[in-house]
C-alpha cells in the first residue's frame, strides 16, 4: 500500500470516527434539550405563578429587543395600568351615574366608568350605597386622584395618609394614595368605620372629615348628602340638570379622623380633646 493510499484511508476513518461522534453529541444534546424542554413545561403547568414570572420576563426581553430594533421606546401596557373602562360596556345604572359625574365635574368618561364600577363593587361588599361613595369622592376632591389638603388628606377620598398608613402597606405602601383604585378601597373602610362607630351616615360623615369634636363640619355632611340624593336619582334614571362644579379646595380637616375617648374639651379648644385614631 503506497503511502498516499495510507494517507486516504487515514483521513477516511477519522473523518468517519469525528462524523460518528458529532451525530452521537448532537444527538444526545437534543435529547437533552427534549427532556429539559418537557420538564420546563411540566413545572410550568404544575406552577402557575413561575409560568406568570416567566411570561412577565420574555414580555420585558421582547419589549427591549423592540425598542433595540425600532431606536423608539414604548410602554406597551400603560392602557393596561390605566384606571379606565369603557362605560357602554357598564350596566346601564351605572353608565347612567358615570356619564352624569362626568359632565358634573368635566372629567373624562372613561376613568369615571372605573370609579364607578369599583364602588358599586365594594359598596355590595361593605354593604355601603355605591352612590354614597361618589358623592364622597364628587366633594372630597371632584374626582382629582392628586388632590391634597393643607393637612396632608390625599387622593380621590382624601384619606388621611399618615394616620392610615397601616391601610395601605397591602396595596405597596403609602404611595398607593395616589392610586384611584387603592385610595377609593381605603376610603371606603374609613368611611365605614366612622359610620359605624358615629351610628349614622351624617354622624359617619362628620367624622370622616375630622369634625368629630366639633359642633360645627362647615357644611360637609349637609354636601354630601345632598350630593348623594342627587345620584340616588340618576341612578333610578331620572332627569337631573347639571351644573359643573367648580374647583374646591379639599375640605378642612383637623389632623385625624378621630373618635373621642372622653368627652369633647370646651368649644375653641378642640385639639385639647382626648381621642383616638379609627382602626
Amino acid at each position: 500500500m503506497s503511502a498516499s493510499t495510507k494517507m486516504t484511508t487515514s483521513l477516511r476513518r477519522i473523518t468517519a470516527t469525528v462524523t460518528k461522534g458529532f451525530f452521537e453529541i448532537t444527538h444526545n444534546s437534543f435529547a437533552l434539550i427534549g427532556l429539559a424542554v418537557l420538564f420546563a413545561a411540566m413545572t410550568l403547568v404544575a406552577r402557575p405563578e413561575l409560568r406568570q414570572v416567566g411570561e412577565i420576563q420574555l414580555f420585558s426581553w421582547l419589549k427591549d429587543r423592540q425598542a433595540e430594533v425600532s431606536g423608539v421606546v414604548s410602554d406597551l401596557v400603560a392602557s393596561d395600568r390605566a384606571t379606565a373602562a369603557d362605560p357602554k360596556v357598564l350596566p346601564k345604572q351605572q353608565a347612567a351615574v358615570a356619564y352624569w359625574l362626568s359632565k358634573k365635574y368635566r372629567v373624562a368618561p372613561e376613568p369615571v366608568s372605573a370609579l364607578v364600577a369599583e364602588a358599586y363593587e365594594i359598596g355590595a361588599r361593605t354593604k355601603l350605597d355605591p352612590t354614597l361613595i361618589l358623592a364622597v369622592m364628587a366633594i372630597e376632591s371632584g374626582f382629582n386622584p392628586f388632590a391634597q389638603s393643607p393637612v396632608g388628606a390625599q387622593g380621590l377620598m382624601q384619606v388621611m395618609t399618615k394616620i392610615h398608613s397601616d391601610k395601605y402597606q397591602s396595596f405597596g405602601g403609602t404611595f398607593a394614595a395616589f392610586d384611584p383604585l387603592a385610595n377609593l378601597r381605603v376610603g371606603v373602610k374609613v368611611l365605614q368605620d366612622c359610620i359605624r362607630v358615629a351610628g349614622s351616615t351624617e354622624g359617619g360623615l362628620k367624622y370622616y372629615v375630622g369634625a368629630a369634636n366639633l359642633e360645627d363640619d362647615n357644611g360637609y355632611a349637609s354636601k354630601v348628602m345632598a350630593e348623594y340624593a342627587r345620584l340616588q336619582q340618576v341612578a333610578q334614571g331620572r332627569q337631573m340638570s347639571i351644573t359643573a362644579a367648580q374647583p374646591n379646595p379639599a375640605p378642612a380637616r383637623t389632623e385625624a379622623l378621630v373618635v373621642p375617648a372622653t368627652p369633647a374639651a370646651p368649644a375653641g379648644n378642640p385639639d385639647k380633646a382626648a381621642t383616638v385614631a379609627l382602626n
